[in-house]
């Protein structure tokens, strides 16, 4: 196939999915009670007015710690070393030669010791020590707030930035620093900025996918599953692609997934505010957005402040022009949110 035949060949095919989706928009009316009903459904019950609970509601501090895991660290050092824990033991690691390693639970000496032998001037292995020690005898408590809150309390207290990186997993740990600036038009080293100003930029870029949640009812509640509909809806979603592709359909985890690797594009040690995602799941309404903690120490006692953010609420909302019934749509720590799983990714 020659190269003008080929893209005659992919416009064409662009051109059906195009004419599938106003199809799908047009015709619609006859599934709109379906939707509708639905829609009503995610964005109104099962948060305890009627029934259901919410995030305010609930115990999130023990639904938080299901899967908090200090085996999960893997985190980079500002000189080219990195910590990681495996099978209890904290390991400081000099490409694929371990440099040094603490079993835990341990005293933070001697992690000090550590430090001193490899030359770290901000104590990494001390601090790790002492707090993932703690974290194993369970020494430490949550504090659950809305954005400005969470970053006061993060102000106000002694940061534990290496803590909050090894928290963080191996995931969504890909993308360039500029990608995000770019994006976002915010230095990412602040993630106060890089959450606000994500709002306007999915709000600028991107749109909620509309006709693939139509597609998506239909396939679910009419189809029982036995046809793919969403699949003739999904184009590509990563930053790149929705900045070049202004009004590209977003879902709930793709704006989340976004989010997660623009708290984590810097390593927590080089951050204004060390931050770790969370990647909440809502089953009773098919539904995921971000959650944000960090580490630090308040009076000596271990704490994880957390708050929760939503980008889809924040752009369907301003796309329905619905923000001046339902808020901003960006805060989440409320009772339109629930949370059935919470992932440290």
């Amino acid at each position: 196939m020659s190269g003008e035949e080929e893209s005659r060949s992919v416009r064409d095919r662009v051109g059906d999915v195009e004419i599938t989706r106003r199809r799908l928009l047009a015709g619609a009316g006859g599934v709109g009670a379906l939707g509708a009903g639905k829609a009503v459904d995610n964005v109104l019950i099962g948060y305890g007015v009627v029934v259901g609970t919410n995030l305010v509601t609930q115990d999130l501090a023990a639904l938080v710690d299901e899967r908090l895991d200090p085996s999960l660290g893997d985190s980079p050092l500002p000189d080219g070393h990195r910590l990681a824990v495996d099978d209890a033991t904290l390991f400081v690691m000099d490409g694929d030669e371990v440099a040094a390693s603490v079993a835990l639970p341990a005293d933070p000496s001697e992690g000090a010791a550590v430090d001193d032998e490899l030359g770290f001037a901000d104590g990494p292995v001390e601090q790790l020590v002492a707090d993932l020690s703690d974290i194993r005898r369970g020494n430490y408590e949550y504090a659950f707030s809305k954005r400005d809150p969470f970053f006061e309390r993060v102000d106000a207290a002694e940061p534990r930035a290496y803590t909050t990186g090894a928290l963080r997993g191996p995931y969504y740990d890909d993308v360039d620093p500029e990608t995000i600036r770019a994006f976002a038009d915010v230095d990412p080293t602040r993630p106060r900025e890089v959450l606000r100003g994500l709002v306007d930029a999915f709000r600028e870029h991107s749109s909620y996918d509309v006709a693939r949640y139509v597609a998506g009812s239909i396939e679910d509640n009419v189809l029982f599953g036995t046809v793919d509909l969403r699949q003739h809806f999904r184009t590509p979603a990563n930053f790149d692609a929705v900045r070049e592709d202004d009004g590209t359909g977003m879902f709930c985890w793709e704006f989340t997934n976004r989010s997660l690797e623009a708290l984590h594009a810097v390593p927590a040690w080089g951050q204004r505010r060390p931050a770790v995602g969370l990647k909440v799941i809502d089953e009773r309404h098919k539904h995921v957005y971000t959650g944000v903690g960090s580490v630090v120490r308040e009076d000596g006692d271990l704490v994880i402040p957390v708050t929760f953010v939503d980008y889809t609420h924040s752009t369907l909302y301003d796309d329905f022009y619905m923000t001046g019934l339902l808020g901003e749509g960006v805060e989440a720590y409320n009772e339109r949110h629930r949370a059935t799983d919470v992932y440290w990714p």
